[in-house]
């Protein structure tokens, strides 16, 4: 299981320079190797940000493929997809091929140079429409009025972010809102721009996802705020260390979404699906009870629990993406997992169901009312840290994994 960020592992981080920031790319930082998974500097939490809300880590991981195990780590550019594609993850889930309306909303950190290049190669590659400048589909912004440095371990979160939430929802517009940093005050004010945007009369309605999170801290309440815009509904990753907890993944205002691992046979044929055991999840250290979880009161007891509900996340049955900006020599076709995924693919099946709710509180009230259905894939099995997935509610997978959209 993968754990927090030790003091020793804390020096991988390198302090931004000014040549640097001339150059509009950050130091690329090492990334962690623990067995057959990648961890970028991006989503390892600095030790002196723990409990403070200062800046915030991705929640992505990368599956050392047999074709990169066998290459030069500095030199590998993946010529192929790998793991589950689009088509693979509809038929898992029971979700149709076409539709999707409104915007979904992604907001990271930093600027990804190919963003928009790369998911055309991706739409390309599987059969998804454009979605591009050109047509309308696509729209970048940058939160502070200018473009923002670099750094590779975001511009991979970008990839995932942009490319599987239209894989989930190909009709819908996707758009990029970049923070100037991982610091809270950037990201929020990405926030709210990502909000105003998708709540314009040109779009009007529908979903801003968020990967990344901080560990929980004291205060964190005041930000819920950002999670308030009328017709837009708010997406969080649970976080990536099982049984811990990350804001904005615990806030009352948001769909908090963790992790699972698919089964297959050698043929590919699905078998099932468990619970991931790096899936974040518990009970808020800090956030109240929301009225939408009154119904699982004997569970969670005073305070928010976390997360709402799951999707794949777990790198070995992780997902293709294609990423052409080098983060230590390492591009192209990539396996990805992590609930970096979950939160976008959970925004792009929301979305898809097409009924685009005033509210996050809405919208999870309608989800826990089809707890127990066939709408959703009950998780049985598994643990994430010190809790284990169950019938009905619990703190690794919440209801489940959406099945079809109805119900959403």
């Amino acid at each position: 299981m993968r754990k927090p960020l030790s003091k020793a592992l804390s020096i991988v981080w390198t302090v931004m320079t000014s040549s640097a920031i001339a150059a509009h790319e950050l130091p690329k930082q090492p990334m962690l190797r623990r067995g057959d998974v990648l961890i970028p500097a991006s989503s390892l939490e600095r030790a002196e940000d723990v409990g403070r809300g200062l800046r915030a880590h991705t929640n992505h991981m990368i599956l050392v493929t047999p074709e990169m195990d066998a290459a030069a780590r500095d030199t590998f550019v993946g010529t192929k997809p790998y793991g589950e594609t689009p088509a693979t993850i509809r038929s898992a889930y029971k979700m149709p091929s076409s539709g999707g309306a409104g915007a979904i909303a992604i907001v990271d950190a930093y600027d990804d140079p190919t963003a928009e290049s790369d998911l055309d190669t991706f739409s390309a590659t599987f059969g998804l429409p454009a979605c591009t400048t050109a047509n309308g589909c696509f729209h970048k912004m940058y939160a502070s009025g200018k473009r923002p440095a670099v750094d590779c371990g975001w511009a991979q979160e970008i990839s995932l972010d942009i490319e599987w939430a239209h894989a989930l929802a190909p009709e819908a517009k996707i758009v990029l809102v970049e923070a100037a940093s991982n610091s809270s005050t950037d990201l929020f004010r990405a926030v709210d721009l990502a909000s105003t945007t998708v709540n314009t009369r040109s779009i009007g309605f529908g979903e801003v996802s968020m990967s990344w999170g901080f560990s929980e801290f004291a205060g964190e309440q005041t930000f819920d705020t950002h999670f308030h815009q009328a017709d837009v509904v708010y997406f969080a990753s649970s976080g990536d260390v099982g049984g811990q907890r990350i804001y904005p993944g615990v806030s009352p205002d948001v769909v908090s979404v963790g992790g699972t691992t698919i089964h297959r046979d050698a043929a590919g044929h699905f078998l099932s699906e468990t619970a991931w055991s790096d899936s974040g999840g518990g009970p808020s250290a800090y956030e109240s009870r929301p009225a939408f979880q009154d119904v699982i009161v004997t569970i969670v007891g005073s305070h928010r629990g976390a997360p709402d509900a799951a999707f794949d996340a777990d790198p070995h049955s992780g997902v293709a993406i294609y990423d052409s900006t080098a983060c230590q020599g390492v591009s192209g076709w990539l396996t990805f997992g992590g609930t970096s995924l979950s939160a976008p693919a959970t925004a792009g099946v929301v979305n898809l169901a097409g009924h685009f709710y005033h509210s996050s509180e809405i919208e999870l009230s309608t989800m826990y009312s089809n707890r127990g259905t066939a709408n959703f894939r009950d998780i049985l099995t598994g643990t994430a840290g010190s809790f284990t997935a169950r019938k009905g509610w619990d703190f690794v997978t919440g209801i489940g994994t959406s099945l079809g959209v109805a119900g959403k």
